[in-house]
């Protein structure tokens, strides 16, 4: 008659010639293989619901409009920077980001300017100034020559 096994699946297990990995083994691979898989669907489930970074919420004009509407509403004193930009619908970073790019987009034209544009600007400048400097000295000499005149040195 064939002998029955009546020894448990854990002792047979252990007498066999297979090598086991320890139970603490199992369970980190276990958790890692898990942490694995949930990146995975996290990140798959973040790019799924995050926009693409073409599309944009606002237009440049709503942008503008947007800034703009915050500065009168900061210049009118009617309310703070913070107050404006929440009542605008943006976050201060938004605003901050926006008005930094405007700077950037309006530094290159400037520069885009021709040397000969810049010298002829120059050219102007100086004139004015030898002109301005010309009547500053008249109004000062006849203000020296009013204050001589009530002293009595002349």
């Amino acid at each position: 008659m064939p002998e029955e096994n009546t020894t448990p699946a854990t002792l047979v297990a252990e007498g066999s010639a297979t090598v086991h990995t320890p139970e603490s083994a199992k369970r980190s691979t276990a958790k890692r293989q898990k942490a694995a898989g949930e990146t995975k669907s996290a990140t798959s489930t973040a790019t799924a619901s995050k926009p693409s970074a073409k599309s944009r919420k606002f237009s440049e004009q709503e942008k503008l409009e947007k800034l703009r509407q915050i500065g009168a509403q900061v210049a009118d004193g009617a309310s703070t920077m913070k107050d404006a930009i929440k009542s605008a619908g943006i976050s201060e970073q938004t605003y901050y980001n926006w008005k930094g790019s405007l700077k950037a987009d309006g530094q290159p034209r400037r520069k885009s300017a021709s040397a000969g544009d810049e010298f002829a600007e120059l050219v102007q400048l100086e004139a004015e100034n030898q002109k301005l400097r010309k009547l500053l000295a008249e109004k000062l000499r006849a203000e020296n020559a009013e204050l001589r005149k009530k002293l009595g040195i002349d």
